[in-house]
């Protein structure tokens, strides 16, 4: 690699790429190795501050290095709000690694990398990257309909989602940190078009994750990252942004794997090798909650009322008809709700009158069972071990309070205590729920990724510890959190609160278990089965299921959205592939 620095313009080449521009000028522009622009690349960021905004009122640079190799290029940008800012680019071989610094005091808010807000003499306002590419994958599967977005829409990989509009992207929390894109225009949303791509890949060390998201910001032909802090994160001195990196890669699940890769290398996630694996973990599953939802839409109740059929008597039914139809699953999952309150995990008795005794019976039937954890819910604690409003209201369990971290290791012990309920694992749910906003109080100081990976590693410790063996699932196919879990399941298949939508379900499937192989090569998938758009798409995806992981079955006698009844055939559907699957596995 060489750098070419002139009177008036400098130059950096890599393997497959250039970046060029000029002196004292706010733009760089990146093409290949061919002279084919991929972006104008704006040379800015904001770090704002919760007391006010970041906005640059001048430009300086580059000033030029050559360190151990690479190529390093410091813009100084004049600020508004801190006594000196950076924007610095390491440039070596096989891309670039962009960051932003500050110096000064201050509560960090949001954090604007390749674009920010200016007031220079020629330009006021918001300033953004300019994009020469048309389509993106996320890491953070979104809308089922669509696998590729248009490249000026912009895209969300975070912690805090939920089903309203504008934050469907609950699916994964959080997925890998890479918005991938390509020149190629969407062609079918379902299809990744042709390459080459760039990964925009996001690299940190655990305790530097205290955004809630990864952004991909896009405005007309514009683009820059956003990374929300929301004031919990405090500068004294000086302070580095995360770092973008960007990288070529052949497809979007190769960017993926390519920026895991580097994590390990960097030695920012473990290469170290996950824990024995039991072979009882690999057995196909059922999980009642699309038989819940049968029995809510069979009572004319909708499928929101589904979870007050998590009872003992309705799994026994639901067991004994899959039985009847020769289907023996060998791991059962109780879903949401059998317990009398989210934050204690007692069960509620009059559901589940001898829980510990059903879970031992199936044990002693060869069956294992799972229960269904609902991640940060309050429900039952007192508000003072909770991050709460500024007004006082519980909006999730605190784990960074020594309070909270008690009643997280508690409930672990009274579902996996073998002097208790005595379960095999936990299902655990609703992640995307991670408290977030400045007007908040915790205890402190993680937050953001940082503060779901501090939950996720208190109930991987307390399970591990009560039980061994305890397989714990949960829908966070990132390798900074992952550890914390032993299988990635691949979430809802639709959003029931769109519009529209149906989908197809497989592709969508298809797509979500590639970027968890991508980000997380060596863990099992969970390939869940709900909710099933009709049973058209219910048979497509059973058949594919052990292609990409654990079959998992949610339904016994009907699909819960369309009231449609599962025959002969569907049954035969089920036994065939998943004795095919256990076949393949040699269970």
């Amino acid at each position: 690699m060489t750098s070419l620095p002139a009177a008036e313009r400098w130059q950096v080449d890599g393997a497959w790429y250039r970046l060029h521009g000029a002196h004292g000028g706010q733009v760089a522009r990146l093409d290949d190795a061919d002279g084919r622009p991929w972006a104008e690349l704006r040379l800015l960021a904001s770090i704002d501050a919760i007391d006010g905004p970041d906005e640059t009122l001048a430009v300086d640079g580059p000033a030029i290095e050559r360190i151990d190799g690479a190529t390093r290029l410091t813009w100084t940008l004049a600020s508004s709000r801190w006594t000196a800012k950076r924007l610095i680019v390491e440039a070596n071989d096989d891309g670039l690694d962009i960051q932003a610094e500050v110096e000064g005091e201050g509560r960090i808010g949001d954090v604007l990398l390749l674009a920010g807000r200016v007031i220079l003499a020629r330009a006021n306002g918001r300033l953004m990257s300019g994009a020469w590419f048309e389509s993106v994958v996320s890491g953070g599967p979104a809308d089922p309909r669509r696998i590729v977005r248009d490249a000026t829409e912009s895209a969300d990989i975070g912690v805090v989602s939920g089903s309203e509009p504008g934050r469907g992207n609950w699916f994964f929390t959080p997925g890998p940190f890479v918005h991938a894109v390509s020149r190629s225009p969407v062609e079918d949303p379902l299809r990744p078009p042709s390459g080459p791509w760039l990964g925009f890949g996001l690299s940190a060390r655990p305790g530097e994750l205290g955004f809630t998201g990864f952004g991909y910001e896009a405005r007309d032909r514009g683009f820059g990252f956003l990374l929300p802090y929301e004031g919990k994160t405090t500068v004294e001195g000086s302070w580095r942004s995360p770092v973008v990196q960007i990288r070529a890669a052949p497809d979007p699940y190769a960017a993926v794997a390519g920026w895991r890769q580097e994590l390990v290398a960097s030695g920012h996630v473990s290469a170290a090798a996950r824990r024995p694996e039991p072979a009882w973990w690999r057995e196909p599953m059922f999980c009642g909650w699309g038989a819940q939802g049968a029995l809510a839409g069979a009572g004319g109740l909708g499928l929101n009322a589904a979870a007050q059929f998590a009872t003992e008597a309705n799994y026994d039914r639901f067991l004994a008809e899959l039985d009847e139809r020769g289907i023996r699953p060998g791991t059962v999952v109780i879903d949401d709700k059998w317990q009398a309150a989210y934050g204690t995990c007692t069960p509620d008795e009059a559901k589940w009158p001898d829980l510990r005794g059903w879970i031992e019976r199936r044990r002693s039937a060869g069956q294992r069972v799972l229960v269904w954890y609902k991640a940060w819910d309050p429900e039952g604690l007192p508000a003072e071990i909770c991050v709460r409003s500024m007004t006082g209201v519980p909006l999730g369990l605190d784990p960074t309070h020594p309070g909270g971290e008690a009643a997280i290791r508690a409930a672990i012990r009274r579902m996996l205590g073998r002097d208790a309920l005595g379960a095999d694992g936990l299902k655990i749910d609703f992640t995307a729920r991670t408290p977030s906003g400045v007007a908040t109080v915790h205890h402190g100081p993680a937050w953001g990724v940082d503060l779901l990976r501090t939950l996720l590693e208190i109930v991987a410790d307390e399970a591990r510890s009560v039980a061994p063996d305890a397989l714990l699932i949960g829908h966070v196919p990132n390798p900074f959190v992952a550890p914390a879990v032993d299988m990635v399941r691949l979430n809802d298949a639709l959003r029931l609160d769109d519009p529209r939508p149906d989908a197809d379900i497989v592709a969508q499937m298809r797509h979500r278990a590639a970027l968890v192989t991508a980000a997380c090569p060596d863990v099992p998938i969970d390939t869940d089965d709900w909710c099933a758009p009709d049973r058209a798409g219910w048979r497509a995806y059973t058949a594919i299921k052990g292609e990409l992981g654990v079959p998992a079955l949610y339904y016994t006698t009907t699909i819960d959205r369309t009231g449609e009844p599962l025959t002969d055939e569907d049954a035969a559907l089920v036994r065939r592939s998943w004795a095919d699957y256990r076949s393949r596995r040699r269970i």
